[in-house]
């Protein structure tokens, strides 16, 4: 064996325009925050950045809860961080399902020991909120799961009303708006949403790798009533609850909310770099403003569509309840399982599309407009080199098509 070490070569990968379900392209300015220099996760400096991102996402989530802070890890953390605090043995979780991640929270509620159950949808369709209330009044669930956006099939579940079923039935409402936040409407406080969890991969645009996360006093009291703090930094006096302890240490709401209190009890090593990109992600979102940043993506994404479907392509789900990010459309018959056509894409003019999953894998692409990406010079882009790789394997439009009609809606609205 050779004393030399295996080093391979410095990091220098190709330049892409990352235009899929998510990652997509990261800020500028979060880029730069990720290269503040670390600081102990105890400097007082280091804590002000924590409470400082506190108040930052109540702002980004419309929400005047005082638990609101990030889980080290991707968005599914933040999912798994929120479930497994709030699900006792044995209750009773209803996730409906319209995609993908529905199936995820219905598997991740039964890992946490729930009697998980499910009402299904065709996917590209959402519920209705008498469907939902109906499944409700039938099954009794101490709590819903369900994602607002579901990128798998490019369509939002509508919530205004289930917060207040919710209440209305006795059922804590925990949603997953990872595909959705900053770029879709989701006051949480004014849609009595109970828990709700995020990334930053999406529309706030930055890499995944923390999850912002926000719950009320009410589930607080859920959680706390389960509270068990690890021994090696129980301080003295300090008793348990009596409730079931809570499955997962690191994913302890509990033990995190005096980590990110006053307390200051140490539980984990936090992720200062991913603080520092969730900071900055909010600090872009505010600055823009909440109601501007979601006109921009609904804007971006009838320009996207309008160009789509000039060119002859159709657009994929409920068209009254599409995500104002994504956009699913079918795959010409001409272009097979799609495969060829995002690989050219990808390694011709350096843009990424995605497919989807399940039902819909190889049938469906997905065509991502979030945070840094959705902006116009991108759009045009994305449409005239798909239409440049269209034409390759066989599907023919009309030259210029879909970026005039994308310009059309940038011009005229």
């Amino acid at each position: 064996m050779s004393d030399k070490p295996i080093l391979f070569d410095e990091l220098d990968p190709d330049p892409r325009l990352l235009m899929g379900p998510g990652p997509v392209d990261v800020y500028p300015r979060v880029l730069r925050a990720m290269s503040t220099p670390l600081q102990g996760q105890f400097d007082p400096q280091f804590t002000r950045y924590m409470d400082e991102v506190q108040v930052l996402y109540r702002q980004v989530y419309e929400t005047q809860n005082k638990q609101t802070f990030l889980i080290n890890g991707t968005a599914r953390a933040g999912i798994e961080a929120c479930l497994t605090s709030i699900i006792c043995p044995g209750d009773t979780v209803l996730a409906p399902i319209f995609g993908r991640f529905g199936h995820l929270l219905k598997e991740i509620s039964m890992r946490a020991g729930a009697n998980a159950v499910s009402i299904e949808t065709e996917w590209g369709k959402v519920f209705t909120a008498e469907e939902l209330e109906s499944a409700i009044k039938k099954y009794k669930p101490a709590i819903v799961a369900i994602s607002q956006g579901d990128t798998s099939v490019t369509v939002k579940q509508p919530l205004k009303e289930l917060g207040e079923i919710c209440k209305r039935h006795g059922c804590i409402l925990y949603v997953d708006s990872t595909a959705s936040l900053g770029g879709n409407a989701l006051p949480v406080d004014d849609w009595g949403i109970d828990i709700v969890s995020a990334g930053l991969q999406k529309c706030l645009s930055g890499p995944p790798g923390s999850s912002p996360i926000s719950f009320s006093d009410e589930v607080a009291e859920r959680v706390l009533d389960r509270k068990h703090t690890e021994a090696g930094i129980r301080p003295p006096g300090v008793k348990d609850a009596d409730g079931p302890i809570i499955q997962s240490n690191y994913f302890d709401l509990a033990m995190l909310m005096d980590y990110w209190g006053p307390h200051r009890l140490n539980h984990h090593t936090e992720s200062a770099s991913m603080l520092y990109a969730a900071r900055e992600c909010a600090r872009v979102l505010l600055e823009e403003g909440l109601e501007a940043c979601q006109a921009r993506h609904q804007k971006t994404s009838k320009a996207l569509r309008a160009g789509l479907q000039a060119m002859g392509l159709e657009l994929f789900g409920d068209q009254e309840h599409l995500m104002d990010n994504v956009t699913g459309i079918y795959i010409p018959a001409e272009c097979g399982n799609g495969a060829a056509v995002r690989s050219d894409l990808l390694n011709d003019f350096g843009i990424e599309i995605g497919t989807s999953f399940g039902p819909l894998d190889g049938k469906i692409w997905r065509i991502g407009t979030m945070g840094y990406v959705c902006r116009q010079a991108n759009v045009l882009r994305c449409l005239s080199s798909l239409e440049m790789v269209l034409k390759r394997h066989g599907f023919n439009t009309k030259q210029c098509a879909g970026v005039d009609a994308a310009y059309s809606v940038y011009e005229n609205g």
